[in-house]
């Protein structure tokens, strides 16, 4: 029997490639890491813009100086940055709540999307009746409830029926995109977003007193809501480092197992979090269009996509969602104004180049926790 078991363990194989976690980096060279990281990332991107006769050191002083140097009008460009720092910083943050919790909350665009539209029917419907302040406030609440309601949607039906978060999300994405299609594109008397004036379909520009006002600083105009941002950022930190509500979502998102046998009400604790996630994401959008002083059917710009970036790479810590956002929208904004001087460069190239720094970092992080380990002994065997 021994002899059987002796002969049966010889022929067992190891495996050629073995993924073995690894002990974990310091600090320091986790940051030399993903700046190597990053670094690659732009030395793939200066091989591109070389092969389409652009010189690459140009495009990318333009791009990180986010068109500033040579501007005639350089505040224009800070003003242009913080419009998109703005919802991509408070969507980022709000996205990483869902995740914290391993809820996988997808849905970013389309609650974007009716918090923009829900606070353009608020001031449509008011119009100039009432002051500045009040308008603002409730476009900016209409919108975040709305959009609080929309992705609870898919948290309700996750604990009540366990259905998969993930596809709920997505689906929920294209309900509002084609909503605000559907009333972007309906020329109707009941339709009061439309511009009457126009003998096609546009949206109109809202009345001044449902505009975001801005703090004037010499000929640059500050805008309020990322002083707003920041605030929200904060609050979360501290809702995530010392409230119960913060504790009880970490939790459940270690095990929710743990959760249920500490007597929590782990659904209870899902849906809240989901409802504070999207109730923020629709935020943004009511900041937004208040901003952009209209609304449109391309009006997330992406940001929906590009905060669930912003909160993996920030591996889902408040403080580092602030320099990853920044960091991005410097990236895109920056790419942008660069596209505009080269014409052979789409103005997509930052989507192109996110991907790779994305993909690089993700590679790195990979690599930081595990090493491969092959096995050359086995192949010298089989030669």
């Amino acid at each position: 029997m021994n002899k059987t078991a002796a002969n049966t363990h010889s022929h067992v194989k190891e495996p050629l490639i073995r993924i073995v976690k690894r002990d974990g980096l310091k600090l320091s060279k986790l940051v030399l890491v993903y700046v190597g990281a990053i670094l690659l990332a732009m030395i793939i991107g200066c091989i591109l813009l070389a092969s389409m006769g652009v010189n690459p050191f140009k495009f990318y002083e333009k791009m990180l100086t986010i068109g500033v140097v040579g501007n005639a009008f350089p505040y224009k460009c800070f003003e242009g940055y913080i419009k998109l720092f703005t919802p991509l910083l408070i969507v980022s943050v709000a996205l990483s709540l869902a995740f914290r919790m391993k809820f996988w909350n997808v849905g970013g665009e389309g609650q974007f999307i009716v918090g923009a539209l829900v606070a353009g029917w608020i001031s449509a419907i008011i119009g100039e009746s009432a002051p500045s302040f009040l308008v603002l406030i409730l476009m900016s609440l209409g919108g975040a409830i709305a959009a609080g309601f929309y992705g609870s949607i898919a948290s309700v039906l996750k604990v009540k029926f366990g259905t998969n978060e993930t596809l709920m999300t997505l689906m929920l994405n294209y309900i509002a995109l084609y909503l605000i299609m559907f009333f972007g594109e309906t020329k109707a008397d009941w339709n009061i977003l439309l511009n009457e004036d126009s003998a096609r379909p546009i949206f109109k520009t809202f009345f001044e007193n449902a505009w975001m006002p801005v703090i004037k600083i010499g000929s640059f105009s500050l805008n309020i809501s990322l002083i707003i941002a920041f605030v929200i950022t904060a609050l979360i930190f501290v809702y995530l480092k010392k409230t119960k509500q913060g504790y009880e979502l970490s939790v459940v998102g270690d095990s929710i197992s743990t959760a249920n046998y500490a007597g929590m009400k782990t659904g209870r604790i899902i849906i809240r979090t989901v409802f504070i996630s999207a109730f923020l994401i629709g935020l943004a959008g009511a900041f937004y269009v208040s901003t952009a002083h209209s609304l449109s059917t391309s009006v997330t710009n992406d940001v929906g996509w590009t905060g669930v970036i912003v909160a993996w790479l920030s591996k889902l810590n408040t403080l580092a969602i602030v320099v990853t956002s920044a960091l991005i929208s410097i990236l895109r904004y920056g790419c942008t104004q660069a596209a505009a001087e080269f014409a052979s460069v789409d103005s997509h190239f930052a989507d192109l180049l996110q991907g790779i720094i994305l993909f690089s970092v993700l590679a790195c992080d990979f690599l930081t926790r595990f090493k491969v380990i092959i096995n050359l002994k086995r192949r010298k065997s089989h030669e």
